[in-house]
């Protein structure tokens, strides 16, 4: 208190910088005389005390009011739910429900969710770095409600100004929540209201960028430039390519006005947005990692721009940060976080390290961002759980058992397929129950705090990304010499033929996983070939199958793929545009050394240098110009005559991990 007698009421992020920053002492009656000369000269300069107060007392009251309206509303429907048994989350575990009994009274005994809500380093790894300064993720439901009048001003403004579409310029964690937000409450495509359309650009595709963005009139469109780092390659480029179009369509004076920037302070697009004169920069909090970002500027900007209610969004938030307080214990409270956390953590241990994600329709987006977030977090020294999504769900025959299932259902509405038969089967079966859309809002937080939790459970760091580097290092390379002698290196490809796909796939074991990488332009038709592909495999050889499209799944997998155990099988798929893009040097320049088609292959080619680095096994098909075709020959290949994948006895269902192991492996058979 600053004086006695006295009561402050704040809000616990306040609480929290002032118990950082703040001097605690009796200051109310420190320097009267000074204190009643700037009263003096407020009146002087025609500023009203009275008034100031006075709006003060309104709006306090006005927040008060609205923070118990809303205490009010979750207590009703916390009793609703009583009432009528309705849980989040329910879990058909099996066998595996003693472990993770085990395992939640440990978590129990060490105050697990206490010292993460303390930014306890030391539950993840003796060495704070990279830890202490990632966890802003716990504090931003809170920390982004009180900033919400400016997102709103700034919207109104852009609305004002006649915008009728958003491009996102981003990559990962800049890209993946921003699309979802959009696909599950913006506006469809053609339809008028106030909102803006968002497209999403995360891609060095020339053909996508071309076909997303024919339909721009682009003095009306708005450019969001999102990367944490400020130096995303992909990010960057585009950038450079439509400001050169904007400068042309509206005049090098007003194109800045068309581009925002989301980023950290002090990165290069900071300076970038200022020499260029962007419309505005968002500069988010620099402890927040790029996936675990969704509730921070560069997911609520975008969100706010197609119309999604910030306000009740993270009112949910705020309530699944509540319910993982660590007063909500795991084992004797409800607190769904810990208790997801827990069983995937422990179900991983067990060999269920493939994280199947089911949802219906409207959620197959977040999906995507869920993806990411475990990937990324949980793909490292030697271990990974595989998130699995997209994959039609089959049979309980079609699966092994290295498999756990997470639906998401959304009131009523599940995923096709047969959930219960499964569970019969033996496979582990979560259901998390969402009321309406705007419950994503706490699944954004259950998940980043269930990754924290199972990150600790496997025993890895979940906020650092020590691989993904690797690949961008060789496609730089890779660049630097097609800058010196105006060629690619020419790459490893397999010929087109069921023989060099069928070869390949003899390598795969009980445990394995197949990752398709398609670096091809992503459309409705590629989709289905892809996914019938996909289907193909999982149905033959019984394992896991992920799919991504090329350079995006780079900042979404990619950590997973040459920082697990090696138990991927990785078929990488390029194409020839059909028409590239260049891009240039300098935004506003129009020299151009390199093109997008260019860099796209660099990408390509880097990857499998790293994952061969790795030791990982990887083939790679040039499909040409005719991507559907090349599909179609890929999937007749897996026929139904195949080798049937089989594991020798004792095998531990994981697969050889290294070329000699695999060798030595085909040797004994």
């Amino acid at each position: 208190m600053i004086g006695p007698h006295t009561v402050n009421t704040v809000p616990p992020a306040t609480l929290n910088f002032y118990r950082d920053h703040g001097t605690v002492a009796p200051t109310l009656e420190a320097n009267l005389d000074d204190a009643k000369a700037q009263l003096t000269k407020l009146t002087e300069l025609g500023i009203d005390l009275d008034e100031v107060t006075q709006k003060l007392l309104a709006d306090g009251v006005a927040s008060f009011a609205k923070s118990f309206h809303g205490l009010m509303q979750s207590v009703a429907e916390k009793r609703a739910k009583l009432r009528a048994e309705w849980q989040t989350l329910e879990a058909a575990l099996a066998s595996y429900q003693r472990p993770v009994d085990n395992a939640l009274q440990q978590i129990r005994d060490a105050e697990l969710m206490k010292r993460i809500w303390q930014h306890d380093h030391t539950v993840w790894r003796p060495d704070p770095t990279e830890i202490t300064n990632r966890l802003g993720w716990l504090h931003a439901p809170e920390n982004m409600s009180e900033g919400l009048d400016r997102l709103t001003t700034f919207v109104e403004e852009v609305q004002q100004d006649g915008y009728s579409h958003a491009v996102l310029l981003g990559m990962g964690g800049s890209s993946l929540a921003p699309e979802g937000f959009y696909k599950m409450f913006g506006r469809p495509a053609g339809q008028s209201n106030r909102h803006l359309e968002l497209i999403v650009i995360d891609s060095t595709d020339p053909d996508m960028i071309r076909e997303r963005t024919a339909i721009l009139d682009l003095t009306q469109t708005l450019f969001i430039v999102a990367t944490k780092s400020g130096g995303t390659v992909e990010t960057l480029s585009a950038f450079k390519y439509f400001y050169n179009r904007v400068a042309e369509a509206v005049g090098r004076d007003e194109a800045g006005a068309h581009f925002v920037a989301i980023t950290d302070p002090g990165s290069g697009l900071a300076a970038l947005a200022v020499r260029h004169g962007f419309r505005e920069t968002f500069l988010n909090d620099p402890n927040i990692g790029g996936r675990y970002s969704a509730l921070s500027y560069f997911g609520l900007v975008p969100a706010a721009l197609v119309g999604v209610d910030l306000e009740r969004l993270l009112e949910r938030a705020l309530t699944a940060a509540c319910n993982a307080e660590s007063a909500n214990c795991p084992v004797a409270g409800d607190n769904v976080a810990g208790h997801l956390g827990v069983i995937i953590g422990e179900l991983a241990k067990e060999g269920r390290d493939k994280l199947t994600i089911v949802t219906p329709p409207e959620l197959a987006s977040f999906g995507n961002w869920v993806e990411q977030l475990i990937a990324e977090s949980t793909g490292k020294d030697g271990k990974g759980i595989v998130p699995v999504v997209g994959e039609p769900l089959g049979p309980p025959e079609v699966y092994r058992d290295d498999r756990v299932f997470v639906e998401l259902r959304l009131k009523d509405r599940g995923a096709k397929g047969d959930l219960g038969a499964l569970a019969k089967a033996g496979h582990p079966v979560i259901t998390l129950r969402l009321n309406d859309l705007y419950d994503v809002g706490s699944q954004f937080f259950l998940w980043e705090m269930a990754t924290a939790v199972a990150g600790a459970r496997l025993g890895i760091h979940p906020f650092d990304q020590p691989n993904v580097e690797a690949a961008k290092v060789l496609a730089r390379t890779m660049m630097a010499e097609y800058v010196e002698t105006s060629k690619l290196p020419a790459g490893t490809t397999a010929p087109l033929e069921a023989e060099s796909l069928q070869r390949f796939l003899e390598q795969a074991q009980p445990g394995n996983y197949i990752a398709l990488q398609a670096y091809v332009q992503p459309t409705e038709a590629t989709d289905a070939a892809l996914t019938a592909l996909r289907v193909r495999l999982r149905d033959r050889y019984k394992l896991a199958t992920t799919l991504g499209y090329g350079p995006r799944f780079l900042h979404s997998t990619g950590q997973l793929h040459k920082g697990d155990g090696g138990t991927g099988l990785f078929i990488q798929l390029t194409s020839h545009p059909a028409h590239d893009l260049p891009i240039p040097d300098e935004a506003g320049s129009t020299g151009s050394t390199v093109t997008f088609g260019v860099l796209k292959m660099a990408q390509a080619l880097g990857d499998a240098q790293a994952l061969t680095h790795f030791d990982r096994r990887v083939i790679r098909f040039q499909l040409g110009t005719d991507v559907i075709g090349g599909l179609d020959q890929l999937q007749r290949a897996v026929s139904e005559d195949a080798e049937p994948v089989g594991a020798p006895a004792g095998h531990s269902g994981r697969g050889p991990r290294t070329r000699r192991q695999r060798r030595a492996h085909r040797d004994d058979r």
